[in-house]
């Protein structure tokens, strides 16, 4: 029997790739060229797979080929210019498909990526004409054309009809399923996102970007290393993909993996030098493991390719030991200004501004550009100043006096593993860490998000039960299980000494809820000068979260709802909380780190009073500050900003009293 024609092959190998049979389908295309090297159909269709996989580079020398050598292959330019357009080669990309769209009738998806390179190279009026063309020719696509507009516009409810109309018209347009997804991630709605791209990957897994947003959202669960498993399964379809190694080094790094993810980094960076979150990335985690010079590089990489991403800008002003010179100041200046960029990006630039003025000793213009950071910033967050002292107080009211006084001397888990370190941003917390990290029984773990979401898990609506006020009536088996679940659910993060810290300042209001369900834990509230802890928050611009520091007089009264929880806890748990004031750490260390330890119940090392020698990572703003030995630099530096901080001053008035007032003086 004669071997199968060409054409049956080729038909077979087609039928393999509308089955998913993606291998199926490359193996036929390999076996066919290698009798016939210069078979346009299968070099073309071969070039398609490798780039549905990630093989990006072998994808573009085979149409590349398939061009010279049959220019007049409309489906070899469309794919060529679909690889230059996903490397980011809009110039290129355009000449290839539109001499494919010479070639053939043109159709909605030609048209649609002609369209997205135009508009990459500032063509809008060209590119708009061509969107409206595809969307007269797909009725389904024009309907996904403008859900995705809308999505961009931040119109997410009309954005979310429309997509929610194409799915249910067309179950299988993975698209609009996509584009639900990532309307759910946008309203946090993780578990619905979750859902949605597990069904996409089950239907069409070569679709990567679904493989992408599922590895965020599992990171945004906390399932980090579920999200690392993901990723490298996803790697497995698509080895040479650079946005799935991004992602990947993303993971990594949420997973305390940070020297992983610097090979993730590097990877997506030798596979496409021009994708400027991998540089990003790559920053963040050299940063984080104390390689300051690199890290620079590394931004610098992302502000050559992007100068218009300020977030880039505000990780080198977040290194705080960098100084930008006079040539970023001047840029940043001219971009922060320019009202046709995105707000966040204006908030990122008018931030790192702030920091350039202030080390260049210029007050008032940093005064002014942090002012400018913060109010754009503020406007697009939802923060209820209300609601929150209505929470503070519920806690108060549930773990009062007689809560602890009851019988709980069984209740709890009795591990005295975690020594939790809280307080307001900007307070000392990472000095601290940084002090216990360098015990050999200490292993430091960062802001660790675990107890705020185990208390608010017990929210359980459909049952009536509410945190905290479900606390009194629980069995004592299950407050004991929580501990355990927290110390289970912390483990990822820990080395193998026998205690560690956890740093996450906002665990100052579930203070009582730790002595509930982890009685032996340690509790150090890390205080500082009312002025410099409020005004350090508001130099901030954190990457989640602290929605209070953003408004003088938010952060003020917020401040004081701090005290006000703390001086409870002082009161139904007597001598249960260290407090440690930063002035004092600073001015005089080793009696306050011996204090510290005796505290924590660890012997004296004198590693502890060297705590600037640890190569740890560190994860936080102060990563570089820890790096160094003890200094009194940021002592006071509220003095500096003079009347533009009285209006915080007034807020804070009733607790400057002498004492505070004068703490730092000398």
């Amino acid at each position: 029997m004669s071997d199968p024609s060409p054409r049956v092959i080729f038909e077979r190998a087609v039928s393999h790739l509308k089955n998913n049979e993606h291998e199926e389908a490359e193996a036929l295309c390999k076996e066919v060229l290698e009798r016939d090297p210069g078979d346009i159909n299968f070099v073309c269709l071969l070039g398609s797979i490798l780039g549905r996989r990630g093989a990006l580079s072998e994808a573009l020398e085979l149409l590349q080929r398939a061009v010279k050598v049959a220019p007049g292959h409309a489906k070899a330019q469309e794919d060529l210019g679909t690889i230059l357009l996903t490397l980011n080669r809009p110039e290129e990309a355009v000449i290839h498909l539109e001499r494919a769209r010479e070639l053939t009738p043109a159709h909605a998806p030609l048209l649609s990526k002609l369209s997205a390179a135009k508009q990459k190279l500032g063509m809008d009026a060209e590119a708009d004409t061509l969107r409206r063309e595809a969307a007269a020719q797909s009725p389904a696509h024009a309907k996904l054309d403008e859900a995705t507009k809308l999505f961009v516009q931040g119109k997410f409810r009309e954005s979310e009809k429309l997509a929610q109309q194409l799915v249910r018209e067309n179950p299988h347009d993975v698209n609009a399923a996509l584009l639900l997804a990532r309307l759910a991630m946008m309203a946090s709605c993780y578990e619905d996102a979750r859902a949605i791209l597990e069904k996409i990957i089950a239907r069409e897994p070569s679709f990567i970007a679904a493989w992408h947003d599922l590895g965020t959202v599992l990171k945004e669960l906390h399932y980090y290393e579920k999200a690392v498993e993901l990723l490298d399964d996803a790697l497995s379809l698509q080895p040479e993909n650079a946005l799935t190694h991004y992602y990947l080094g993303a993971a990594l790094a949420m997973a305390a993996r940070p020297a992983d993810a610097v090979g993730a980094y590097q990877r997506a960076v030798e596979l496409d030098p021009e994708l400027p979150g991998a540089h990003i990335g790559l920053g963040h985690v050299l940063k984080t493991v104390g390689d300051q010079e690199k890290g620079i590089a590394a931004y610098r990489k992302a502000i050559e390719l992007r100068p218009n991403f300020g977030e880039t800008y505000y990780s080198l002003a977040n290194l705080k030991t960098f100084r930008f010179t006079s040539s970023d100041i001047s840029e940043m200046n001219q971009r922060v200004g320019d009202t046709s960029l995105p707000v966040d990006c204006r908030v990122h630039f008018a931030f790192a501004l702030g920091k350039a003025y202030e080390d260049s000793k210029d007050y008032d213009k940093s005064f002014e550009n942090y002012a400018l950071a913060n109010r754009l910033h503020r406007d697009t967050i939802a923060y209820d100043p209300v609601q929150t002292e209505i929470a503070h107080e519920r806690m108060r009211e549930t773990f009062n006096e007689a809560y602890f006084q009851k019988n709980r001397d069984s209740e709890g888990c009795q591990a005295p593993d975690p020594i939790f370190i809280v307080g307001l941003p900007r307070s000392g917390s990472t000095l601290l860490e940084q002090i216990l990290a360098s015990h050999s029984l200490v292993d430091g773990t960062s802001e660790l998000p675990d107890i705020s979401i185990i208390a608010q898990s017990l929210t359980k609506p459909k049952i009536g039960q509410a945190f905290p006020q479900c606390m009194p009536d629980l069995p004592s088996q299950v407050v004991t299980e929580l501990g355990e679940s927290y110390l289970e659910q912390t483990r990822r993060h820990r080395g193998t000494a026998p205690f560690f810290t956890d740093k996450m300042p906002n665990n100052f209001v579930y203070v009582g809820f730790i002595k509930a369900i982890l009685p032996n834990a340690k509790i150090i509230d890390a205080r500082r000068h009312p002025m410099d802890s409020c005004f350090g928050c508001f130099k901030q611009h954190f990457a989640k979260g602290q929605t209070f520091t953003y408004d003088l007089f938010e952060l003020g009264e917020f401040y004081l709802e701090y005290l006000q929880m703390m001086e409870h806890w002082d009161v139904v748990l007597p001598g249960q909380v260290l407090r440690v004031q930063y002035e004092n750490v600073v001015e005089d260390l080793e009696p306050e780190v011996r204090r510290i330890l005796e505290f924590c119940g660890l012997p004296f090392e004198d590693t502890c009073v060297h705590f600037h020698e640890n190569k740890r990572a560190v994860r936080t703003a102060s990563s570089e500050q820890v790096r160094q030995p003890i200094y009194r630099d940021s002592v006071q530096t509220w003095r500096r900003f003079g009347s533009n901080l009285d209006s915080l001053r007034d807020i804070l008035s009733p607790v400057m009293t002498d004492q505070t007032d004068a703490l730092g003086d000398g």
